[in-house]
């Protein structure tokens, strides 16, 4: 089992499929579809069911039940994208066997280190083997991890017949990480009653619940004039647009904020006299409290225009994605197979809301109830980022078992 998810892995993190937010194609970079295509060819050498590549880049297959019993179907969902943050081209992957605890090189030349006073966590996996990167791209964990890991199932699956199973249902989207990847997924065509996806990170690591999430877009709108007679009639957007920055809440950031902690993030801006424009991300995993961001965002700038005598700054607010625990709690057995597989291969859950959102924060409001199953990746979107082996491994070993317990509670 170990090699052949190395080989996966090492297979789909050498395309490079880094998503485009500025695209308007489906999906939005063609490299996505050049892996989807590749994807679909081993699915159907593997002979299974239903292998489908759609027009948008979405992939779909099925292993058929081996059972006569009437065991709902279920599906694992993971997303082709890597983010566009850093490069997914030419990534070349290095391997740190009995890993040391100590300092790891991924770049001499350009200095660039994996160290645990910087990244805490690597102290936890002394003695296991760790993929990274050479410093110059991210890896791809984030969630080629995720493909290899429900490929080796199946497969494993298909190897040991003796393990008693429902139709598995398995769907890798595109655009995920520039929150489009349910945009097109056809959950009626799909067939599973619920679904998980394998996106998450640490060993353990099972949510369902994630943020409630829209994007603000504040455009100010000025008057330039010469600066040598400006007074009393220049209104420079610039400067007005940071007044509004100024006006939210400084402690409610992310690099300020944990746990249930909501904030707003202000990830872009840009401008001049005459026009400019903030960015923002809000969050939140309480829906009154997530509403209550957008109005303050709306308020200031009511109040700013009321100062102006005229609308000078809009803001556009668009919602992208909701908490799924709305959903997935009206299916508690849905986490209860998933937490006694966990058990079963000797992994302790770790139960915690997502700070972010999965392709399953949209899919469970479309009727498809999604949690989320770690996959052993630590320090996504960056070139810090590593994948620990033992943990991918048993990535494997729990979504075989969630198969296996979901047939036996039928």
């Amino acid at each position: 089992m170990k090699q052949a998810y190395l080989n996966r892995f090492f297979r789909y993190i050498s395309f490079d499929t880094r998503s485009d937010g500025s695209s308007e194609t489906v999906p939005s970079t063609v490299g996505q579809k050049v892996l989807a295509e590749e994807i679909r060819k081993e699915l159907e050498s593997m002979g299974l069911d239903k292998v489908l590549l759609d027009d948008n880049g979405y992939i779909s297959a099925r292993l058929p039940a081996n059972t006569e019993a009437d065991v709902p179907a279920i599906g694992f969902i993971a997303h082709m994208d890597t983010a566009p943050d850093a490069s997914g081209a030419n990534v070349k992957p290095q391997i740190v066997e009995n890993y040391n605890g100590e300092s790891i090189t991924l770049n001499q030349e350009l200095d660039i280190h994996l160290s645990p006073a910087e990244f805490s966590q690597l102290k936890n996996y002394v003695g296991k083997t760790l993929i990274t990167t050479d410093g110059t791209t991210l890896l791809g964990a984030d969630n080629k991890a995720g493909i290899a890991a429900i490929m080796t199932a199946v497969e494993h699956l298909q190897q040991n017949p003796d393990i008693v199973h429902g139709d598995i249902c398995i769907g890798f989207t595109p655009d995920e990480e520039i929150g489009r990847g349910a945009d097109h997924f056809d959950v009626l065509n799909f067939g599973a009653k619920w679904a998980y996806t394998v996106d998450g990170g640490e060993e353990g690591e099972l949510e369902c619940e994630s943020f409630n999430a829209a994007k603000a877009t504040v455009t100010v709108r000025g008057r330039n004039v010469h600066p040598g007679t400006a007074k009393g009639v220049m209104i420079n957007a610039a400067h007005v647009a940071r007044q509004f920055a100024n006006e939210m809440p400084s402690d409610e950031v992310p690099e300020k904020t944990e746990g249930y902690e909501g904030f707003f993030h202000l990830y872009n801006m840009a401008g001049d006299e005459t026009v400019a424009t903030l960015e923002y991300l809000i969050r939140d995993f309480d829906r009154e409290t997530f509403e209550s961001r957008k109005v303050l965002m709306t308020n200031v700038a009511d109040s700013m225009n009321k100062m102006f005598g005229e609308e000078r700054v809009v803001v556009e607010i668009k919602d992208q994605y909701a908490n799924m625990h709305e959903e997935v709690v009206k299916v508690p057995h849905v986490m209860d197979i998933a937490r006694e597989a966990l058990n079963n291969c000797d992994v302790k859950p770790i139960e915690k809301p997502i700070r972010g959102g999965t392709d399953g924060s949209r899919l469970s409001f479309m009727g498809l109830p999604t949690p989320n199953i770690f996959t052993g990746g630590h320090n996504f979107h960056g070139i810090h980022e590593y994948l620990v082996v033992e943990s991918a491994l048993k990535s494997v070993e729990v979504i075989v078992e969630v198969a296996a317990l979901t047939a036996k509670k039928a």
